[in-house]
């Protein structure tokens, strides 16, 4: 059996080795002319697409996630100690300034009120009295029949109650002035939140706890964070009052962004992050921000007036950094290091490699090498 095995086993490698030889024997008699002929025939030109490089304007834009915040929020309290009687609004309402929020019971304020006119009137009149009796003892102590020590006495006295008059002043304006702390308004334009201490309660003079807390939604404040590297591109955008930042709520495709202003850019960098953090208003017109929300930001940095720019598809990562494949005139392609400067929707500003007018393939690559023919399939590009 070894032996059967052994003689198919020699006669199978002296076949191979005759039809290679015979092979052999057959491409070395032809002609080097006609090998380039055959290989020619047989070579099959690489299918690509191509992108022309394009020079123009170019914005750079940067993206980012920002929080909306509250720009201004009050905590209603109470000035005075009293009984809240009744909330004239219901939680979640919007308010303006000026907006009865809540009365508290106003009897006790009155009651000061009354006093302190009813000792204006005692006053006054003790004061009438003393000035007719200044009076007299002036009349009487020039003919000799009152001495000087009682015309001062009668004197002293009418100072004295001119100032509990001016006193008495003053306390009616304070009791009157406590009468409408019981009258609890709003001190802005706002959106109220759950009231904290309802009506039947009794508050004490700018207690710790909040009656209530309202939010400024209009207009209201979106914070962001961009790369400190940024930081000169924005600072000479706010300088010319340009820079503007455009706002879209996750979710929501179909709604119009929004577009606000910064008005604050933070006096220092975040060591930790390496970022710098913004601030832009916006009208909020339709309240359709909300605090605490998450948007997505968008902010026009820079122009790039004259910028070479192809589509983001032309450029391959190599060993030795960015490339793409140039289409040449002969229909081969070379390869030509590029160093991408921004991408933005799609396209790509690249500092160097190419020139206005190059074709580039964006499509293809991989069948490709320095020096194969390729066959554009978007001839018109």
């Amino acid at each position: 059996m070894s032996n059967k095995g052994g003689t198919k086993a020699v006669l199978g490698l002296a076949l191979i080795a005759a039809v290679m030889a015979a092979g052999y024997v057959v491409y070395s008699n032809r002609t080097p002319a006609g090998a380039e002929k055959v290989q020619m025939a047989t070579a099959v030109a690489a299918p690509v697409t191509v992108a022309s490089v394009v020079s123009g304007p170019f914005e750079v834009r940067g993206h980012t996630i920002g929080t909306v915040s509250i720009d201004a929020t009050v905590q209603v309290k109470s000035q005075v100690d009293g009984r809240i009687v009744e909330a004239l609004f219901s939680e979640g309402q919007m308010v303006h300034k000026g907006d009865l929020l809540f009365r508290l019971d106003p009897a006790l304020f009155e009651a000061q009120v009354k006093q302190a006119e009813a000792a204006l009137v005692r006053d006054q009149a003790n004061l009438a009295n003393a000035q007719a009796d200044l009076q007299r003892f002036t009349d009487l102590a020039k003919k000799g029949y009152a001495t000087a020590q009682q015309q001062e006495t009668a004197s002293a006295q009418t100072k004295v109650l001119s100032a509990a008059i001016v006193a008495d002043h003053a306390a009616i304006d304070i009791a009157k002035l406590q009468v409408s702390y019981t009258e609890i308004s709003s001190p802005l334009d706002g959106k109220t939140g759950k009231i904290l201490v309802p009506p039947g309660n009794l508050v004490k003079a700018n207690d710790t706890g909040a009656l209530v807390v309202i939010n400024q939604l209009q207009p209201i404040a979106v914070d962001f964070s961009l790369p400190q590297q940024d930081l000169p591109s924005l600072q000479k955008r706010m300088a010319r009052n340009k820079l503007l930042v455009t706002i879209t709520i996750p979710g929501d495709s179909n709604a119009t962004p929004l577009v606000g202003k910064v008005d604050f850019i933070n006096n220092a960098v975040d060591t930790a992050t390496g970022t710098i953090t913004l601030k832009a208003k916006f009208d909020n017109a339709d309240f359709k921000l909300v605090p605490g929300q998450l948007v997505n930001v968008d902010i026009l940095l820079q122009t790039i007036d004259e910028a070479l720019m192809m589509p983001r598809e032309a450029v391959n990562q190599g060993q030795n950094g960015q490339y793409v494949y140039l289409l040449m005139p002969d229909g081969t392609v070379s390869v030509a290091p590029v160093k991408v400067a921004y991408e933005e929707g799609g396209q790509v500003v690249v500092s160097d490699g190419v020139k206005a007018g190059d074709k580039v393939v964006t499509d293809g690559q991989l069948r490709l090498a320095p020096g194969v023919k390729v066959d554009v399939k978007n001839a018109g590009t």
